[in-house]
This record gives C-alpha cells, structure tokens and sequence, in this order.
C-alpha cells in the first residue's frame, strides 16, 4: 500500500473513532450540566459503546457487499450530523439519542481498517493493521485531550460541533478509488454469516480477549476524571485531558506488534502484553497518591492492550480475507461490550467504594484475559504458523 494511501487511513480512522472518546474527561461536567449524579455518569460513555456494537455488526459488513468508498463517505456524512445533534443537545434523552448516534456511526473507523487490509499484500496484512490502528491509538487517546483543552476554552459543546466540522472535511475530501470486494449475499445472508464467524475457534478466542482487554482500557480511561477531578488534585479538564499524551505511547506498539505477527509471532506477543495489562494495575492502585504511578501504569496498560489489539485483528483477517468487514466488524462488537461494561462497572464502583476497587476490577479484567489466551494456546499458535505460511 501506498504511504500517502495508509496516512490518510490512519488520519480518518483516528478522527472517526476520537468521538467515542471525547466524553471521558468530560462526564462529570456534562453530567453537572444536564441534572445527572456523578454515580451515572459513565452512561455517557456506555450509551455510545452500545450505539458502537450495533453499528459494528449491522454496519460494518456492508463493506462486503457494497462499495466501500460510498459507504465510507456516507458514514462519514451521518456522523457529522449525529455530532450537530449531540453539541446542540439541552435534554439528558437528546444528548443520549446523539451519543449513541455517534456510536452507531463512528463504526466508519473499521470500515477503514478492512478496506487497509483488502489494500494489503498477504505478508504485510499485520504492518498495514499496524499502521492503521497507531492512528487509531492516537485518535482514542489524543481524544481526552482535545476535548479536555476546547472544554476548557469554549465549553464542553464546542468539542463535539468542532469534530463535526473535521467529519465533513473527511467526507469531502476522501479519495475515489477503492477495490472492488463484494459479498454476492443479500443483507439478511450477511449478517447471519457474520453471526457464523462464532464457530470459528481462532475468532472466537480472539473475541473473548477484545472483550476483556478493552473492559480494562474503559475501567481506567472512563473512570479516571473522577478521582483526578476531586480533592487533591482538582485538575482542569485540560489536565485531564492531557493525560492521554501520555497513554498515546500505546500506538508504539502496534507497528511491531503488527510485524511480529506477521513473523508467526502472534502468540507470544499476546501473552507477553497480557501479562504486562496485569501488571499495570499494580502503579495504577497509587494514582491517589501520584501523578507518576498514573503515568507510568497508563502507558504499560496502553501498550499492552494495543499490541493484544493489533495481533488479535492481524490474526483473525487471515481467516477470511474476502470477508474482511465481517471479521472485523463481528471482533469488534466484542470490543464495545468490553468497554461499555468496563465504563458502567468502573464508575459505578468508584462511586460506592473508592479508586482501589476500580483498580481490582480492572486486574481482574486483565487477569482473566491472561488466562483466555493461555487455554487458546494450541489454537493461536496454530493460527500464527498459518500466517507466517502465507507470506
């Protein structure tokens, strides 16, 4: 793939997927706003994830069966106006009706990554992923931070109207070419194949870890402005916001991940990363007590799940190359229940027993995706030969 080609891919898939995020540093503010207690406002976060797992499985697949370019643009048109509804929103049910919109829509992110890897020679599937998902990393992270800083200077609504302008420069301005990989299925047809892809035993594995990983990533990035915004600290949503400078070292990892998979290294680095997730709870617990131990567990936490990520997507696509939105779009359904269960759970357990709970939870999240990942030892490893046959 061209380099021009794949920068644009990464640009617009990490915009896309920024608006799931921009609500993390904000929740308390919009909740302030809109009448609703500190204890429910992780529903911001998991409305939106719940509007983001429908649209990865009745959206994404449609990238099979009709041209993707079209899609894409169009997805990107309906997001910007789901982003209007949600920046001009004054009722907690609109604001909720525009957040779970923007969920439903910003799926166009993975329609982004299964027109990259059509785009991909066998061998550099995993590098493409790569590269791909390093801007999603940043749009993901850099997310808290734009909104932390364009809340602080013009408001919480501004953040929201501002991505909406940037969704309607991307539609207008994406290329005109796109391959030609469609699905001679009808729509019923597709979904019930995407629903088949659970008795694949690789995808199934690989599933269960996006659900687990990603519950972790949501119980630390949608929790953590309720301690970082309460006494001692009091931080600015600027503050806040610029923590996610520091967990964007994550998309460090996925280009070597990416390669690594690529090499028939999938599993290891799997159990290499999920070993480090578990890890990364133990400076997490102190974060009360130091910005550093935040800082040091959120980058291990970060990279951690980004490169179990990578391998996980790289892996599965080698499955079925000619149905690449179906894959990916069924994986990801999985990485939306984990982070919307990861958001409810986190804040809902901050509220009634403090940070050390949070970070119990999260351990166990990652804990148990260490354990998945060791008993799916004989099928990933079978996986990653067969990648590494094919190059």
């Amino acid at each position: 793939m061209q380099p021009s080609r794949r920068l644009f891919l990464a640009i617009a898939a990490g915009a896309a997927v920024a608006n799931v995020y921009f609500a993390q540093p904000l929740v308390v503010t919009m909740g302030a706003d809109l009448g609703i207690p500190p204890g429910r406002v992780g529903l911001f976060v998991t409305i939106t994830q719940l509007g983001y797992g429908l649209g990865l499985f009745f959206l994404v697949p449609l990238g099979d069966l009709v041209d993707r370019r079209r899609l894409i643009r169009l997805q990107f048109l309906l997001l910007a106006a789901a982003l209007l509804v949600t920046g001009v929103a004054h009722t907690a049910a609109l604001l909720l009706i525009g957040l779970a919109a923007i969920g439903l829509l910003a799926v166009v992110t993975q329609s982004l990554v299964a027109f990259a890897a059509s785009l991909s020679r066998p061998a550099e599937v995993g590098r493409v992923v790569g590269a791909v998902t390093s801007g999603i990393v940043i749009g993901i992270l850099l997310a808290r931070t734009v909104s932390g800083l364009l809340a602080d200077l013009a408001g919480w609504r501004s953040v929201y109207l501002a991505s909406c302008v940037l969704s309607l420069l991307i539609a207008v301005t994406l290329f005109r070419t796109t391959p030609q990989n469609k699905a001679n299925l009808s729509y019923c047809e597709l979904l019930r194949s995407t629903a088949s892809l659970w008795t694949e035993p690789l995808f199934r594995a690989r599933a269960v870890l996006a659900l687990l990983i990603f519950a972790a990533f949501s119980t630390l990035w949608s929790s953590i402005a309720l301690p970082l915004s309460a006494p001692p600290y009091g931080l600015s949503h600027t503050a806040i916001g610029a923590f996610g400078l520091v967990g964007a070292a994550g998309a460090l990892a996925a280009g070597p991940a990416g390669r690594l998979n690529d090499r028939g290294r999938g599993r290891f680095t799997t159990l290499a990363a999920l070993t480090l997730l578990t890890l990364s709870w133990l400076p997490l617990a102190f974060t009360p007590r130091s910005l550093w131990a935040l800082a040091i567990g959120a980058i291990l936490l970060d990279l951690a799940v980004q490169a179990v990520h990578v391998s996980n997507q790289s892996m599965i696509y080698g499955l079925r190359p000619d149905a690449g939105s179906r894959l990916i779009g069924g994986y990801m359904v999985f990485y939306s229940i984990g982070s919307g269960l990861g958001a409810i759970a986190s804040t809902a357990l901050y509220d009634a027993f403090g940070w050390l709970a949070v970070c119990l939870l999260g351990a166990t999240f990652s804990l148990a995706a260490l354990v998945v990942a060791a008993r799916a030892g004989r099928v990933t490893s079978r996986a990653s030969r067969l990648s590494g046959s094919s190059r």
